[in-house]
């Protein structure tokens, strides 16, 4: 099982190829440069992690309440 791992393939999840996941200082990338496009894809907004209304709690400070 263990040389399995060492062998294991997965695939680049912004070029498809297929790079070794043990030993990639890259992984999930199979380059620096794929993991850098991810990041800017990042940065530019490009990806969103959306929440609805019911996912968002207001924050509650009991310290400031009792200031007032």
């Amino acid at each position: 099982m263990g040389s399995r791992l060492k062998t294991r393939k997965v695939r680049c999840p912004i070029c498809g190829k297929k790079a070794l996941w043990e030993g990639n200082p890259f992984r999930p990338f199979c380059s620096e440069r794929c993991k850098l496009i991810d990041l800017g894809s990042w940065l530019k907004e490009d990806y969103r992690l959306t929440t609805g209304p019911e996912g968002v709690e207001e924050l509650h400070f009991p310290e400031e309440e009792k200031k007032e």
